[in-house]
C-alpha cells in the first residue's frame, strides 16, 4: 500500500478542477507520518464557485423532478464504488488509519452497499399524500402534501469514518433531488475527492449536482458554506462546538441545519449480567482509536461486583489487538494527528489529577515510535462527575463507574450533556429493557443487539444533535412539505 493513484482535485460543476490559486496541502498517513499525497486546497473563491453551481443545477436542470434521472445516476455512482472498492479500500486505510478489518465494514464494503436503500427510496418513498376532504368557513376543500427536496445542501463531514459519512449524506441529499457542495476533513480528502473522480467519469450526473471542496485549515471556507443564502441546508457530523457554531452562522439565513454531533455513552451492566461475556466487550471503545461519537466510553458496573467486573476488563484492554492498521489482526490503529493524539494524552492526564485510578495503558506505546498511538487506557474508580467521564475524549480511553441499583444506573447514565447511544446488559431481558427505556439517548443497545442499519434512524438528544441520519427519518430530512388546498370535487 506505499503508492496510490489518488484523486487530487475537486468536483466543481461536473469537472475536476485545481484550487483557483493552485494552492495544494498534505495528505498525510497517521500510523506513519509520511506525507502520501497532496490535495488541491481551495479558497473562499472555489467555494463561491461550487455553491453557485450547485444552485444553478437545483434552479435550472431537471434534476430536482425526474426521478428516473436520479434513480439513474445513483445506481451508476453506486455499481462504480463497488467495482472500485479494492483501491478506495487501501487510500481510506493509508489516510484515515483505520483497521483494515473495519474497510469490509463500515468504513467501506458496507456503506457502499447501503446506498442502495437510498436508490430504492426513489421509487419506493411516497412523495404525495391525500388528506381528508376538510370543511373550512363553510367550503369543503381537498388537501395534497407534497414533499420536495429542499434545494442546495451543503455538507460537512469528519474524518473518523469518512467515507461512510460522505455516502450517509450524499444518498439521500441526491435522492431527494436535492443538489449538494461536500467539505470533507481536511485530514482525509481521498474519501471524497474519490467519489468526486468517479462521479465525473462514470456517472451521468448533470454538472454542479455534486460538488466537492477540499480544503486545510482554513476555516473562512466552511464558513462561506455555512453563511451563504443560496444553500437552503446544511448537514453536518462533528463536535458539538463547531456544531454550535454552524447553527449560529446558518441562523443569519435561516437555513434548515442538520446535526449529528457527539457523545459519551453508557454501557450499563447490570448485576444479573453474563460478565465474562458483558464486561470484556468494554474494550471495545479502543476499536478504531476510540474515533467514533457513538463508542460507549463509560461503563457502568454494580458496586456488589465491582472488583470482579475490573478484573475482567485489565485483562481485555491488556489484550487488546492494536498497531499496524494493515495488519487484519488489529482493531485499533493511530489517532487521525499529531493534535488528537496529544489531546487524548492532555485528557489522560486530567483523569490521574482528579483521581482516577490509571489500571491500564495511558501513554504512547514504546513500541510504535512513528504513528499517532495511544495505548488502550483502561481508568477505574472514575467519579461521575469527573472530567474524563463527562468530556468526549475520542480516544481508546475508557471510564469505569459504580453504581448501587438500577435507579442510580440511570443517573448516572444521564448525567451527560450529550445523549446519542450507549448500551445495557443484564439477565433478564425485560429488566434490560425497562432500564434502557429510561435512559435519554437517541439509540440503545440491549443485551448486544445492534441498532444500526441503513434503514435504522441514528442521531441523538440533548447536545448530540438535532435530526436523524439514515432511515425515512434520515430521508426525509432533506425534503420540504408543500401542501396544497383543492376543490373538493377534484380529489
Amino acid at each position: 500500500m506505499a503508492d496510490f493513484d489518488a484523486e487530487p482535485r475537486m468536483l466543481i460543476d461536473g469537472k475536476l478542477a485545481d484550487a483557483a490559486s493552485g494552492a495544494t496541502f498534505a495528505n498525510i498517513n497517521p500510523a506513519t507520518e509520511e506525507v502520501i499525497g497532496q490535495v488541491a486546497d481551495a479558497g473562499p473563491a472555489d467555494m463561491d464557485r461550487a455553491i453557485g453551481a450547485a444552485r444553478r443545477a437545483f434552479d435550472e436542470t431537471e434534476w430536482s423532478t425526474d426521478r428516473s434521472l436520479r434513480r439513474r445516476c445513483l445506481q451508476q455512482l453506486k455499481d462504480a464504488l463497488a467495482n472500485e472498492r479494492e483501491t478506495l479500500r487501501g487510500q481510506i486505510v493509508a489516510e484515515v488509519g483505520s483497521p483494515i478489518v473495519l474497510t469490509y465494514a463500515i468504513q467501506l464494503d458496507s456503506c457502499i452497499d447501503d446506498l442502495q436503500w437510498d436508490i430504492d427510496q426513489i421509487d419506493a418513498y411516497a412523495w404525495e399524500e391525500d388528506l381528508p376532504i376538510c370543511e373550512f368557513m363553510g367550503q369543503r376543500s381537498a388537501r395534497r402534501v407534497y414533499k420536495e427536496p429542499i434545494g442546495v445542501v451543503g455538507a460537512i463531514t469528519p474524518w473518523n469514518f469518512p467515507f461512510m459519512l460522505n455516502l450517509s449524506k450524499l444518498g439521500p441529499a441526491l435522492a431527494a433531488g436535492n443538489t449538494v457542495v461536500l467539505k470533507p476533513a481536511p485530514d482525509t480528502p481521498w474519501s471524497a475527492t474519490g467519489i468526486g473522480k468517479i462521479a465525473a467519469e462514470q456517472t451521468d450526473l448533470p454538472p454542479g449536482v455534486l460538488n466537492i471542496v477540499t480544503s486545510g485549515d482554513k476555516a473562512e471556507v466552511g464558513e462561506f458554506l455555512t453563511a451563504d443564502p443560496r444553500v437552503d441546508m446544511v448537514s453536518f457530523t462533528g463536535s458539538s462546538g463547531t456544531g454550535k457554531r454552524i447553527m449560529a452562522r446558518g441562523a443569519e439565513t435561516l437555513k434548515k441545519v442538520f446535526l449529528e454531533l457527539g457523545g459519551k455513552s453508557a454501557n450499563i451492566v447490570l448485576d444479573d449480567a453474563d460478565f465474562a461475556s458483558a464486561v470484556p466487550s468494554g474494550s471495545m471503545t479502543c476499536i478504531h482509536a476510540g474515533q467514533g461519537c457513538a463508542i460507549t466510553t463509560r461503563m457502568l458496573v454494580p458496586a456488589s461486583r465491582y472488583d470482579e467486573a475490573v478484573d475482567l476488563l485489565k485483562a481485555a484492554f491488556e489484550g487488546f489487538p492494536y498497531g499496524d492498521p494493515t495488519d487484519a489482526g488489529n482493531l485499533m490503529g493511530p489517532l487521525i494527528n499529531a493534535r488528537q493524539r496529544d489531546r487524548v494524552l492532555g485528557y489522560i492526564e486530567k483523569g490521574k489529577a482528579e483521581g482516577a485510578r490509571l489500571l491500564v495503558g495511558g501513554g504512547v506505546p514504546a513500541h510504535l515510535p512513528k504513528g499517532y498511538f495511544v495505548e488502550p487506557t483502561l481508568f477505574v474508580d472514575v467519579d461521575p462527575d469527573a472530567t474524563i467521564a463527562q468530556e468526549e475524549i475520542f480516544g481508546p480511553v475508557l471510564a469505569v463507574l459504580r453504581y448501587q441499583d438500577d435507579d442510580d444506573a440511570v443517573r448516572i447514565a444521564n448525567n451527560s450533556r450529550y445523549g446519542l447511544s450507549g448500551a445495557v446488559n443484564g439477565g433478564s431481558l425485560e429488566r434490560a429493557l425497562a432500564v434502557a427505556s429510561r435512559i435519554r439517548t437517541g439509540t440503545i443497545a440491549v443485551n448486544g443487539g445492534q441498532w444500526f442499519g441503513a434503514d435504522s434512524p441514528f442521531g441523538g438528544y440533548k447536545e448530540s444533535g438535532i435530526g436523524r441520519e439514515h432511515g425515512v427519518a434520515g430521508f426525509e430530512e432533506y425534503l420540504e412539505l408543500k401542501t396544497v388546498g383543492l376543490p373538493a370535487d377534484a380529489a
